[in-house]
């Protein structure tokens, strides 16, 4: 059990806790409101065994002083903007550049490091909210945002995210837990299975920027369209530019806003399954190839490809690409999109 004390503080005048959620399976879920965070989720294995199978800290101190993105809210948007630029309605906008030449995960201070404000809180459900000024981190309009977790019955933790804007601008959220289904810091995830929903994936350049190409899957390494063990994929040359999977796949739709399974994670030792719903249209499979080495919750080592993290989100890039799906919100418009990790054993 991680003790709550540890995550008492405040920051910049506003209060940091800790909130867990359960359901009555036993299954739960500690989130902090310090950006978001998921900071355990633990879930029974085929023997019914509990195991917390995230990566994260023992202390929100331990939370400011890394920011490996553990369980965080990426925001305002989710991975990479090329060269930190977009145009909107004839107005350019430049971020920060803050991962080589571009904009990743909102900037240099992100929803990830926000203290959000807690507005529901019981024992299933939290949520959060955060005003985002006009101008922060150079994003246009006051960003009005609510991230709802709620822990159902089945063991899904659902995450829905909501957001109004007074005047246009871009808008991509995730979440970006680190999963390990034999428990976190219990070794490497390449002997896990990984399937993913997706027919095309998205062309990256040598920045790790989409080039705007969607291509097929079919007869190449990025076809995981039948679970496939990760460690027979993650060396290849396909995916050397981000020392192992690091890319983003279309989900397979039946409508734009479908609640759609996009990937499957498997691992046969614990039995322990994690199957990812989103409404978004893509899903960035990262299986934590740059986690610097370090000593997580429990005292455990966490090292490079010890996580994969199954990030439901807009295609990346899409500001600059007009043939990707949409990113814009405009006033009296309404973002609502959805993620779901519902876990199972077999």
């Amino acid at each position: 059990m991680i003790d709550k004390k540890n995550f008492d503080k405040e920051l910049n005048g506003k209060k940091i806790a800790l909130y867990t959620l359960t359901n009555k399976n036993g299954m739960t879920v500690d989130i902090t409101n310090y950006g978001g965070k998921v900071v355990t989720v633990n879930v029974p294995d085929k023997n019914g065994k509990l195991a917390d199978v995230v990566l994260g800290f023992e202390t929100i101190d331990e939370y400011l002083a890394k920011e490996p993105f553990f369980g965080a809210i990426c925001g305002r948007f989710a991975n990479r903007i090329k060269n930190g630029k977009f145009t909107l309605d004839g107005t350019t906008y430049q971020l920060a550049v803050n991962n080589g030449p571009n904009h990743l995960h909102g900037g240099i201070e992100g929803f990830n490091v926000k203290v959000w404000d807690v507005v529901e809180s019981t024992g299933s459900k939290l949520a959060l909210h955060y005003l985002s000024a006009d101008g922060e981190e150079s994003y246009p309009g006051n960003l009005d945002v609510t991230v709802t977790y709620e822990l159902s019955d089945d063991n899904a933790l659902k995450i829905h995210y909501e957001a109004k804007t007074d005047k246009p601008t871009i808008l991509g959220l995730c979440n970006h837990s680190y999963f390990n289904l034999k428990g976190a810091g219990e070794g490497t995830v390449n002997d896990h299975y990984l399937k993913i929903e997706g027919d095309f994936h998205t062309v990256l350049d040598d920045s790790a920027a989409p080039t705007g190409e969607i291509r097929p899957v079919d007869g190449t390494d990025f076809d995981f369209r039948k679970s496939t063990l990760i460690s027979e994929r993650n060396d290849k040359a396909a995916f050397a530019p981000g020392r192992g999977l690091d890319n983003n796949w279309t989900i397979r739709k039946n409508f734009p806003k479908e609640l759609a399974l996009a990937a499957t994670l498997y691992e046969p030792k614990s039995g322990r399954k994690l199957e990812a719903f989103t409404t978004q249209p893509g899903i960035q499979i990262y299986s934590g190839n740059w986690i610097e080495k370090n000593t997580g919750k429990y005292g455990k080592p966490y090292d490079e490809q010890d996580a994969i993290c199954l990030e439901a989100q807009s295609f990346p890039n899409s500001p600059n690409i007009a043939h990707f799906p949409s990113v814009v919100l405009r006033p009296g418009e309404k973002y609502d999109e959805w993620c779901v990790y519902k876990f199972s054993a077999e």
